[in-house]
């Protein structure tokens, strides 16, 4: 049986694609890079090991010394983490890594980790290849659809966020009445979502989409129950993401707590790349 690598962040997305694997005849070896990283995926995988994000070369040694060849990464790794100090202290070879980067711009920090794993002889899959079932195509996926109102603002919204991920800030965006109230940077899309609420004091649009040269190995977007979550907190009322491009988790409950709150939930084409 032919192995897969996983390297987890939080969510419940790890869990998703370690089904996925194991229905498609994958041995999954996962490495939690979290202390908050799902429990529940343990049962899922053939392996499971926690080795924390700052430890690159326990990472690096861990995936040879099990044969791994080929690995996917998904679940949330927030940049916060680099910067705020509450991380496990990273080894020698995170450090050297880190020393390398012209910036810490997100696919700068990214594309040197495919790199790092690269030159280790582990080649990093496009996150999507065993769950694209879970990118909703252009549709309404709610009860309440947007008002006319909302649909400019999605419109809006789409052109704001492209040009954020142009610039590799984000791709979360909130707007109301044809006005930015917050855009996402290191904070993450649900502190983006807490910002951009309390400014626009409810009716939000919340806005996500694919970067537009978005590699599909790292930092696919996605959204799930947390998002939903915030936005009732914020009393955000739409949620439009990118068509296609975007990983939507466990839908099923997210459409059915959206319609419980009256948000709108709506998949479209972004119209450019």
């Amino acid at each position: 049986m032919e192995k897969i690598g996983l390297l987890a962040g939080t969510g419940h997305l790890p869990i998703e694609f370690a089904r996925a694997a194991k229905a498609a005849g994958y041995e999954v070896c996962a490495v939690a890079l979290l202390p908050e990283t799902d429990e529940g995926l343990a049962a899922e995988c053939a392996s499971f090991q926690y080795i924390n994000i700052a430890k690159l070369g326990g990472i690096l040694k861990h995936l040879q010394k099990n044969g791994v060849k080929k690995v996917t990464m998904l679940g949330k790794v927030t940049k916060e983490l680099l910067m705020n100090g509450k991380h496990e202290l990273p080894d020698f070879k995170m450090v050297t890594f880190l020393a390398t980067l012209p910036n810490r711009k997100d696919d700068t920090i990214m594309l040197g980790f495919v790199r790092e794993l690269n030159k280790a002889g582990i080649e990093v899959l496009d996150q999507t290849v065993l769950i694209r079932l879970l990118m909703p195509e252009t549709g309404c996926l709610t009860k309440r659809k947007p008002t006319a109102d909302e649909e400019k603002d999605i419109d809006f919204g789409l052109r704001m966020a492209k040009e954020l991920g142009r610039l590799d800030v984000g791709q979360t965006v909130v707007v109301k009445g044809l006005a930015v109230m917050a855009l996402e940077a290191i904070e993450g899309t649900d502190a983006c979502i807490a910002r951009g609420g309390a400014l626009a004091r409810g009716g939000a649009v919340v806005v996500k989409t694919a970067k537009p040269r978005q590699d599909q190995r790292f930092d696919v977007p996605a959204v799930g129950l947390k998002t939903i979550e915030s936005m009732i907190e914020a009393d955000a009322k739409v949620l439009a993401i990118e068509a296609g491009r975007t990983l939507l988790v466990d839908q099923k409950e997210v459409v059915a707590l959206a319609d419980k709150h009256g948000i709108a939930i709506v998949a479209k084409e972004s119209g450019e790349e």
